[in-house]
C-alpha cells in the first residue's frame, strides 16, 4: 500500500468485506450485491456532474462520494488500486487522442 489516501481506504473497504451489514454502510453495500453497488456509482456520478453544472460548492463532496463507490466496487469485483495506477501510468505522455484510437484498434 502505497499511503495515498485511495489506497488507504481501498484497504479499509476491503476489509468491510463480508462484515455485519447492519453495522457497516460498506458491508451493506456488499451483501446487496455488485449490480447495487454499480447503481451507487452511477447516482453518484450523477451527482457530481450535476454539481459540476450547477452546484459547483457541492463538488469535492460528491467527488468524495464517487471515488468511495468506485473503490466498494473495485474491491468487490476483485480490481487492484494497484492495476489502474499502473494502466494510469502506461497511458502518462500519451495523447488522449492516441490514447482512445488505439483502444478503437483493439
Amino acid at each position: 500500500m502505497s499511503g495515498h489516501p485511495l489506497d488507504t481506504l481501498f484497504a479499509v473497504i476491503a476489509a468491510r468485506k463480508g462484515a455485519d451489514p447492519s453495522e457497516s454502510y460498506t458491508a451493506k453495500l456488499f451483501s446487496r450485491g455488485r449490480a447495487k453497488i454499480a447503481q451507487k456509482l452511477g447516482e453518484e456520478a450523477v451527482e457530481l456532474v450535476i454539481a459540476g453544472c450547477i452546484e459547483p460548492d457541492k463538488m469535492v463532496g460528491e467527488s468524495a462520494d464517487l471515488l468511495y463507490h468506485m473503490l466498494v466496487l473495485w474491491a468487490d469485483a476483485g480490481v487492484a488500486p494497484e492495476a489502474v495506477w499502473a494502466e494510469l501510468a502506461r497511458r502518462a505522455g500519451t495523447s488522449g487522442l492516441a490514447e482512445k484510437a488505439s483502444r478503437k484498434a483493439d
